[in-house]
Parts: C-alpha cells; structure tokens; sequence
C-alpha cells in the first residue's frame, strides 16, 4: 500500500510538472509582440474610426494626425497569473497606440489602448498616473520633421556656403557629390517645457560621421508646426555665439572672427572607418576559435517561448523600450515574473552648445525599434536562433526587423565549478569539474552613435545574468582648449566628450510566491573573550541583517554606502534547511549620479537617484520612463520618484525592484575608431540565496570526475557522450594529474 500511495505521488507530481509546463507554454503569448496582421488590424481599425481624422506618417505636413507608435498593451499581472498558474482564459490581447493629433487648433498626444485583438471593435484613452497630459512638444521626433530641418539647414547653409567650403576644404552641406555635409542634433529640445528647440551640429558625411564636427552648431526653433515660420536663434563657430547666420557671415569676411582651416580630407586613411591599418602579428591566413553545436541545439524555441535546461521563459522586445522576459522558471518555479529594461541614458559634458545640451534619453528615440540585424559570427554564433522582429514606430507600414534578436547557448571556458584533490604523494585523489554553458538572448540596439549590446543569460545553477555592454561611435565635438575640462582630444580639432551611461531595469521577483520580503545584509566586526584563550581576543566579522519595511527604507541613494547583499525572500517558504527561501542580486556597477538631485532635466530620470528601490508591485506602475521624458524631463508624465513616495510597507508583498547600472567613460584615443567592449560592460546577477537545498547544476549530467586507477589507467566517469570530431577536435579526452619538481 506505503508502495502504491508512494507511485501515485508521483505520478500527480509529474502530471501537475506538464500541466504547469503546458501553461507556461500557452501563457507565452500574452506577451508575445503584435504580429504584422495584429499591427495592420489596429492601424486599419483607427483609420476607419472618422473623427480621428489619420492621414499618413510620412506625408509631407507637420499638421496631421498620424498614428506614432503600435505596441502591444501588456495583461493586468493577475489576469496574466490565471492563466500561467491555473490553466483559466487568457486575457484578451491588446494594444497601445499613441497617437499625434497636429491637425488641431490645440494639438496634442493621446494614447489609447485597442482591443480585442487580432480583430479590434473598440479604443479607450490611456492615462498615465495622476492623469498627467502629455505635453504635444513632448513628442519624439519624426522622420518628416527632421527632414524639414534638414531643408531648413540647407537655407541657413548656403548662406554660409563660402565660411563652410572654406573651413571644411570644400564641404557643403547642399549641391555636393562626395564631399557633402551632414547634421546631428541633440536632445532635450530646449530649456523647459513646452519648447522644441534644438542645437544642430555640422559633420562631414563620411564613414563614421560622428568622429568629423566642423564646428558649425545653430539653434533652430521648430515649434511651429509651420516650417515656413522655423527661426534661428544662436550660432556657434569657432568658440564664439552669434545672434544670426549673417552675423557671423558679416563678421567672417570683415575678419571680426577668426578663421578655421581644417586639414585636407584624405578619403583613402580616414580614420573613423572599419578598414584595418597598422601592423597586426595574427596569422591571417587561417580562422580563429569558433563556437559550434556538435549535435546540435540543446534548448527549443516555440514562437517566444524559450526552454532550456531547466529554465523556461517568454520574451518581447518593446518598440519603446527593448528587450524583456516574463514568467522567468527554474525547474518549473517561477522565480521572476517580468525582468526588462526600461530605459537608458547618455548625458555629457562640454563646450560647445551642442555638448552642453545633450542628455540623450534613449527611450525618446524608440530605442526598442532600434534593433537591427546582427551578423552571424560576429554578433552572434553562426548557429544561433535567428529571429525577425517587427515595429510600426512612426511608418505607415509594419516594419521587419532581419535577425535582430539572437538565442544561443554558448560554452564560457570557464568551469561553473571544479576541483583537484591532491595527496602528499606527488598524485590526486580526484579530479571533479562541470563545464559552464548559458543560454543567451541578445538583441542590440544602435540609437544614433552608441551601440548598445542587450544579454539575458541564463546559466545551469539557477543564475540568470542581465548584462549591457557599449560599443559603436564616440559622441564628439569640435575641439577648444576649455573642452579639455570635459574631455579628451582624440584626433585634430576632435574632443571626446565625457559622459555616463545609465541603464535601468524593472526586476518583478516571485520567490516562492508572490509574498515576499527584502532584506540587507552587512558585516561588523565584534570583539569577544576567546574561550579557549581567557587571556585574549577575538575580532571577527558578524551577519547585521536589516529588514527593509517601507519602499523609502528600500530606496538606496547614489553616493550613500550601498549594503554588501541585498536580499529578496519568501518569509513564509523555507528550504531543507530551515533557511527562507530567496534570491539576491549582485552588481556589476560604477554607476553614480548624472546630475544633483532635482535639477532640471534630471526630474525625467528620478529613477538615476537609484541604484536599488524596491516597490509594491502596481500595474499602474509598469514602467519607470516614457517615450516623451527625452523631450520634457522637466515635467515628465511618468515620474519614478511618486512610486515611492507613499512610502508603502513592503513586508510579504508581491515586490518590484528597481535597478540602476552604469559607468562613467571619459573618452580616450583608443576609442578610435569605436568604443570597444571590454571593460564597458555593465549589468547584474539574480543569484539563488537558499532558494535550493543545494546547487542545482548537480543534475547537470556534464560533469566529469576523474580517478587514478591501478597501472595508471584512468577511470573517467561521464554522462554525456564523448565527441570526437574535426569540428570539435581529433584528440579523445586525456588527463593525468601528477606534480613534481623539475
């Protein structure tokens, strides 16, 4: 009988393994990005809707009412959960859909959510907390804007035609072949609310343009949406501010201003492009180390839905936003509901306005839609999963991505662990080690110069690593002597701005359940009467552990100590051992502040204060930006800063939390031609803390152990097969284990 109910336990356990399984599979796509049909659904539905009055995106006028941006509206959580953790009704999908409205006598940006989806019958205004408006110059900006500007550059520009072609040896901005001209601009759009101005800065349009300032910077003032009555309201060259373009023209030819001759342009070494130069001591001749799957991928993708040794997952990538994945299980327990990013942000330092100005706020830019393809072999494995992303972010169409999300497993050549136990006689006892492979998923965003490389891994001991790393173009200026306070002089008349990056994460961890609690965890030394030694002391470390009850107690301010763990647990779950089960987050960080505390533009980004706050978890607080915080941070609709301000108790709640990393990059030469990756790679760990009864990787069936046997035969226990082959190698496994002197 004790045998029967014994089988019958099991046999319910795995059934309720597969049911669970089932669910998380199904589940998935709630979170799965609108497909074309979905996207081309919603944008016919509010074309047909007359009183909305939509015409094209890319329609020549500014006064227009345009559909911006179609996303997917993401599930309530607790609707989402019925359906993952009891197998009940999906939540209809929806979609968010921002809307331009310029074609009226006051415009303005209104979002709306459509639904149900694939075939939507009805819209409703979508409000952000505190019914905040969304101011219309708070918009992020157009392709047909900027190609106003760039109009509207070409006036300006042929007025200065002779000082440009005189200063750049022959460049124009209008009427050119080769040597052409080009303009970046920056962001904010002003000084403060409810302006749309922008200082735009001359390059030469060549290969690696943001390495070539001619230093030309204007301020124009495009917040008419008539370009006729567009207006200019500063001009900078050569380290002095004019009023007007023919200010300076006036005082150009009148030698009121001092002359810039760039040196002469030699399209044949030009230094910002990919082209190898110098001596390299690599044999060119053959192929360096590759990855390869010997038999084979060893995880499924089912649409977005990921399975890998023991981890489970459905993953998105927002058009606002970027990457991110819900649902997160080990073992069939859900550990994090949502892990994403939510913005990142570049803001420099400088001399010229355009340096001053910019504090680049990258969700304003639709960062999310910034994937484009990435090549096999160099950005992701040859053999990886390749998928094809699709955005309708200021188009009339859906756009398709090619391959610009990557999955892959990948070996690091780095054991997860191992151990050599030596004896006194010169040999080993054992030798034990298992190899360490994660499954990746990667996508990489390139908003304007910056590359940014987006890693979730997932490894086999219950750790999952949230990683970013820079690369891509220095953001530069044109060099003055005052610029070396904030920066570098990296090439002739070049100044590498000084900047810091910032990325900031939404962690919604489940431990066990949704009812969790957070603690620190830190050190004192303690000084005691040894026991055995009456006569002397013992100083030693000591566990301080903090329980964190409010979200203001679990707010850690840049500048102030940082506690050596922090700690998420379920205080009503325990493993084996009697310990709370949890998970802790390690950083990988050189994070700091980007400006003082309530300064301007930095109120848009109150959640820089932080490099950890801890939230109840609020579906009205599912992001901690917006896509208008670039071009209003002053008044910003979404403000991080009101999610902790009622200072609510966070014991054994469901909890959010919040995590700032980043680094400072004062630039340098070696950032010619890109900024490389080592070293610019920040991000951080979601590390298991008692959440098992010991490290789950012991199920990995790599490991290999090793012992020395009779007539110095090996005895090599493994559970996998070996393989031998020229794609691998064509040499069996071999190890010996003996030391001695020499």
């Amino acid at each position: 009988m004790r045998l029967l109910c014994l089988l019958l336990l099991v046999c319910l356990a795995g059934c309720c393994a597969s049911r669970s399984r089932d669910w998380a599979r199904d589940g998935a796509s709630m979170f799965a990005d609108l497909t074309v049909p979905e996207l081309k659904a919603v944008q016919a539905y509010l074309h047909g809707i007359p009183e909305l009055e939509l015409t094209d995106a890319h329609s020549k006028t500014l006064k227009k009412n345009i559909i911006l941006l179609i996303e997917l509206h993401l599930p309530r959580k607790h609707e989402a959960l019925r359906a993952l953790d009891h197998g009940q009704a999906k939540p209809p999908r929806q979609a968010r859909v921002i809307i331009q409205f310029g074609n009226q006598t006051r415009p303005n940006i209104t979002e709306f959510i459509v639904s149900p989806l694939p075939s939507p019958k009805s819209h409703e205004v979508k409000t952000f907390k505190g019914d905040l408006p969304i101011q219309f110059e708070s918009r992020p900006i157009t392709d047909v804007e900027q190609n106003h500007i760039n109009d509207f550059l070409e006036k300006i520009t042929s007025t200065a035609h002779k000082l440009l072609f005189e200063t750049t040896g022959e460049f124009s901005f209008a009427n050119c072949t080769d040597r052409c001209l080009m303009s970046s601009d920056t962001s904010p759009r002003g000084l403060g609310p409810g302006e749309r101005r922008s200082w735009m800065m001359l390059q030469k349009s060549v290969e690696g343009h943001f390495l070539h300032p001619v230093g030309f910077e204007v301020l124009i003032n495009h917040q008419d949406l008539d370009p006729e009555r567009w207006t200019v309201e500063k001009v900078w060259y050569n380290n002095m501010y004019f009023d007007s373009v023919e200010e300076l023209v006036e005082k150009y030819e009148s030698g009121g201003v001092e002359k810039v001759k760039l040196a002469d342009h030699d399209f044949s070494d030009l230094y910002s492009t990919y082209i190898p130069r110098g001596q390299t001591n690599t044999p060119t001749n053959i192929h360096g180390p590759k990855l390869v799957e010997p038999q084979g991928p060893r995880y499924n993708v089912d649409r977005n839905f990921v399975e890998y040794a023991g981890w489970s997952f459905a993953y998105r990538v927002r058009s606002s936003a970027g990457l991110e994945v819900f649902d997160v299980r080990f073992n069939g327990e859900r550990i994090a509901y949502e892990i994403s990013i939510q913005e990142a942000v570049t803001f420099y330092a400088g001399d010229t306005p355009t340096a001053m100005q910019t504090k680049f706020i990258d969700s304003g830019w639709a960062m999310g839609s910034s994937n484009y393809e990435l090549a096999p072999g160099i950005d992701c494995p040859e053999f990886a999963t390749f998928v094809d992303l699709y955005h309708y972010f200021d188009t009339d169409k859906p756009v398709q991505y090619k391959n610009a999300l990557c999955i892959f497993e990948m070996t690091t050549a780095m054991p997860l662990r191992r151990h050599f136990n030596s004896n006194p006689g010169g040999g080993y006892d054992y030798y034990g080690g298992l190899e360490n492979t994660v499954l990746v998923v990667r996508t990489v965003s390139t908003v304007d110069n910056y590359d940014y490389i987006w890693d979730f891994l997932f490894y086999q001991n219950g750790v999952v690593e949230v990683k970013s790393s820079s690369t891509g173009y220095l953001y530069t200026t044109f060099f003055t002597p005052n610029g070396l306070h904030f920066g570098t002089k990296v090439h002739n008349y070049v100044l590498g701005n000084l900047h810091t990056h910032l990325f900031h994460y939404k962690v919604d961890l489940d431990i066990a359940g949704r009812e969790n609690s957070f603690e620190t965890v830190d050190l004192k030394f303690v000084n005691f009467t040894n026991p055995w030694s009456p006569k002397n002391f013992i100083v030693q470390s000591k566990l301080h552990r903090t329980e964190h009850k409010t979200e203001r107690s679990a707010a850690f301010s840049f500048g102030e100590k940082f506690p050596r763990y922090v700690h998420f647990n379920n205080p009503n779950k325990k493993n084996k051992w009697g310990q709370q089960r949890g998970y802790r987050i390690q950083y990988n960080s050189h994070a700091d502040s980007v400006l003082p505390r309530g300064w301007r533009e930095e109120n848009g980004i109150s959640w820089s204060r932080y490099p950890l706050a801890v939230t109840r978890h609020k579906d009205s607080e599912a992001t901690s930006s917006s896509i208008y915080a670039q071009n209003n941070p002053w008044e910003p609709v979404v403000s991080f800063e009101d999610y902790i301000s009622n200072n609510e108790n966070i014991v054994n709640q469901d909890l959010v939390a919040w995590v700032t990393v980043g680094f400072l990059h004062v630039p340098h030469s070696e950032d010619i031609p890109n900024t490389t990756t080592p070293g610019n790679a920040v991000g951080f760990l979601l590390r298991p803390f008692n959440f098992f009864k010991e490290d789950p990787s012991v199920a990995s069936r790599s490991t290999v152990i090793v012992r020395p046997g009779k007539d110095n035969k090996l005895k090599i226990q493994r559970w996998t097969p070996e393989v031998i082959g020229h794609c691998v190698t064509d040499k069996p496994f071999f190890y010996n284990g003996t030391y001695a002197e020499v």
